[in-house]
């Protein structure tokens, strides 16, 4: 792509203002479906997630200096961590599961650190394809059972929503096929409104202008009648999931680099897309909303219109903020059939586990060796296992008058990461030349 075609679509002034609300609204709509899902899976506030997915957008852009095309919303990657703590949404437990969100990201802080003082090739050799692959694997396949509880409320329309989110995906042209999440809702959700699966009163009572939160949901509620053993435990169990989560941002950001033909990793620099996607999550979990990522909807988006101008990006966070106001949109949200939740979720959580398998191929993992083999097998073992080891789904220990509880992701995450350190052979070299490499393959897969 020449230089100075690459500049005109990346300034979308050009367009004038109402094309610019346009494509503005068409970013909002993109990552629309999968962020309010979180919320609707997991039993946090939909207003929250709305608002906090704008401001963490917004946070994110200023911390990039604006040169970053990318939206921030819910990440589908610590469900199991918001089920570990609250498995059927107790309100009462959330905080203290996203307060371990926001120890996590720390993370982002702490490793955006060690990449400015050390550079990215050697901090990413800790945490290679043989590692986050399995890991993100396992998220997906640890989450399965709840998908298929709740399909088995209505087969019916759970079958709906999974049909057209395929058909969406595999067959749909431009916009459907960007938004194939959303659609699934709204056709399963219709039909589960004809199967009298939606209480449509909670609709008809809501307010159309109200806050997106309460005190009560936010971290600092926890603190008035405060469990430490359990607000230790939600740190220990989820603060882990960050390895995924980091690694994948860092995908993310190679593939919008690819996108728009810039290389971002090295400008404005790897180390402050993870902090804006750390402050983002930060902030978010702090105040009763799902931990952000950047969205690769959006992605999709950019290679789609060939607007690459952060400005867009930025009307559709405002948007997201101004609907986080209206506790009736978020009322017409919350009454989804519990059907429809699963038959979305079904495909999301199978997705979830593709990406770590896609993370293996496209990285030529070479599992005729027994090292990888060795890490992959506990890691998958381990994670799944434990989950399905008792009721609590973790293994628990006490130290002084502390019982402390780890997830399978928790300790296989750890077990992953160490024993790639202490094994011989290591082959992976992560290097910010390939961002550069792929600009040609990314953009022709998109279209």
């Amino acid at each position: 792509m020449k230089q100075d075609t690459n500049e005109a679509i990346y300034d979308a002034r050009v367009f004038g203002v109402p094309k610019m609300m346009v494509l503005g609204f068409q970013h909002m709509f993109a990552m629309f479906g999968a962020t309010v899902l979180v919320p609707a899976l997991t039993g946090l506030s939909v207003s929250a997630t709305l608002l906090f997915a704008g401001l963490g957008t917004l946070l994110f852009h200023f911390l990039t200096k604006g040169k970053v095309p990318a939206f921030l919303g819910s990440s589908f990657a610590y469900l199991a961590g918001y089920a570990a703590i609250a498995p059927n949404g107790e309100k009462e437990l959330l905080p203290y599961a996203c307060a371990g969100v926001a120890c996590s990201a720390l993370l982002y802080f702490i490793l955006a650190g060690l990449i400015k003082a050390f550079s990215v090739e050697k901090v990413m050799k800790f945490f290679p394809p043989i590692v986050t692959g399995p890991i993100i694997i396992a998220i997906g396949l640890t989450l399965s059972a709840s998908a298929i509880t709740n399909c088995s409320a209505d087969w019916l329309v759970a079958i709906v929503a999974i049909v057209i989110v395929i058909a969406c995906n595999i067959w749909g042209k431009g916009m459907i096929r960007i938004i194939p999440i959303i659609l699934g809702v709204l056709g399963s959700y219709a039909v589960g409104a004809l199967r009298h699966d939606v209480d449509f009163s909670a609709i008809r009572d809501a307010a159309w202008i109200g806050l997106p939160f309460h005190m009560n949901d936010t971290v600092f509620s926890i603190f008035q009648n405060l469990d430490s053993t359990l607000l230790i435990n939600a740190i220990i169990t989820i603060m882990p999931i960050a390895l995924a989560t980091m690694v994948e941002h860092i995908g993310d950001i190679c593939a919008i680099s690819s996108t728009v033909g810039k290389n971002f990793i090295k400008d404005p620099g790897l180390h402050r897309t993870l902090c804006g996607d750390g402050a983002a999550t930060l902030i978010a979990s702090l105040f009763g909303a799902p931990a952000n990522t950047t969205y690769g909807e959006n992605t999709g988006v950019l290679s789609l219109t060939k607007v690459f101008d952060p400005r867009v990006i930025r009307i559709a966070a405002y948007l997201a903020i101004l609907f986080s106001f209206s506790p009736k949109f978020a009322a017409v949200v919350s009454s989804m059939p519990t059907a429809t939740i699963g038959g979305v979720s079904l495909v999301l959580y199978g997705m979830i586990s593709a990406v770590g398998v896609r993370n293996l191929v496209e990285n030529h993992v070479d599992f005729s060796k027994s090292r990888n083999v060795i890490i992959a097998a506990l890691i998958l073992v381990l994670a799944i296992g434990i989950k399905y080891f008792n009721a609590s789904g973790a293994i628990s220990f006490t130290i002084g008058t502390v019982t402390i509880s780890l997830t399978g992701l928790a300790v296989a995450a750890v077990i992953g990461i160490v024993l790639n350190a202490v094994l011989p052979g290591k082959d992976y070299t992560f290097t910010t030349d390939e961002v550069a490499e792929e600009t040609e393959e990314f953009n022709s897969e998109a279209e």
